[in-house]
């Protein structure tokens, strides 16, 4: 079953609950951008095996709530063809959603990495990179195209 619920992190009405299985709730909250699940708590191998390749600006930024002890990080969006949303900054304290557009992959950028055995049709132009507040989320997807048909 999946529904729209209130986010227990941020208090948003736009967190996505989807049921994978009777054990197993994702969480995916539009407000904030942050994202967790039934098995993302402190002692589960799942969580610390995510936790452990986490940049560290994402480990800082983690959360746990203090009720379900699920840990809350943000959402990494990357849709090869629309564009990137990432948390970026140095520190907890100065951090923002970054959001990029990709753009169509130049033909010679395209024969080097077919050369290496991979096939990309776009990349990300950084150049474009614009900057959201934490509860901009939705914000930044819409800048690179999410909403869009």
């Amino acid at each position: 079953m999946d529904n729209l619920t209130t986010c227990d992190r941020c208090g948003s009405d736009a967190c996505y609950v989807q049921e994978v299985n009777d054990q197993i709730k994702n969480y995916m909250c539009y407000g904030c951008g942050f994202i967790t699940n039934s098995l993302m708590k402190k002692g589960e191998q799942f969580f610390e095996e995510q936790f452990h390749v986490l940049p560290s600006l994402y480990k800082e930024l983690c959360v746990e709530d203090e009720e379900t002890g699920m840990v809350w990080m943000p959402n990494t969006i990357n849709i090869p063809d629309k564009g990137m949303v990432f948390a970026d900054g140095t520190r907890a304290e100065n951090w923002s959603w970054a959001a990029v557009k990709a753009v169509p992959m130049p033909e010679e950028e395209k024969e080097q990495f077919k050369e290496k055995g991979k096939d990309y049709e776009y990349k990300m132009d950084m150049e474009t990179m614009k900057h959201f507040n934490e509860r901009d989320f939705m914000e930044a997807l819409d800048y690179i195209g999410v909403f869009e048909n």
